[in-house]
């Protein structure tokens, strides 16, 4: 058994979610989740078939991202795990949505922050432990920090 982290690429102004499913019409699934919820969000999908010919099934509406999204499956390399890069939208739109994916079992993250991702290879192949997503914190929030973050909110609509 090998421990390692695979690094995820995160194109500049993009967002990533990965989970895992389980089931080969997961990418068109997922599709159709992203652009019934947001028409204009552009993204690539990339999922790890585990059975079969074990290929890496892809689609998108955007064609960098797409290729993102295979390159991001194809480095981290488990079976049965989906990749998601976003742009023009945040995951929290359309997170609710995937879960209500039938074939959907997890979500690891949805993030803009510098990623990586903890894989287990075995003989069998390879799984994902967990994922280190950002940094650790540097402190607790004042009284100043809260009032702005409860200001932002508010500002982008996601609070009244």
């Amino acid at each position: 058994m090998d421990l390692h982290n695979v690094r995820v690429d995160i194109p500049e102004g993009a967002n990533v979610i990965i989970g895992q499913s389980h089931f080969i019409k997961t990418v068109e699934d997922i599709f159709e989740a992203i652009v019934t919820t947001n028409p204009q969000m552009r993204f690539g999908i990339a999922f790890n078939e585990a059975s079969q010919e074990r290929l890496i099934r892809h689609d998108g509406n955007d064609e960098a991202l797409r290729k993102c999204a295979v390159q991001n499956a194809r480095a981290i390399g488990a079976g049965h795990l989906f990749v998601v890069v976003m742009r023009d939208g945040f995951p929290i739109t359309v997170l609710p949505r995937i879960r209500e994916v039938q074939e959907v079992v997890r979500i690891f993250c949805a993030t803009a922050n510098p990623l990586e991702v903890i894989v287990i290879q075995t003989d069998q192949g390879r799984g994902v432990v967990g994922v280190v997503d950002g940094e650790s914190p540097d402190g607790v929030e004042n009284d100043e920090q809260i009032a702005a973050r409860k200001s932002l909110l508010r500002k982008i609509g996601y609070k009244r």
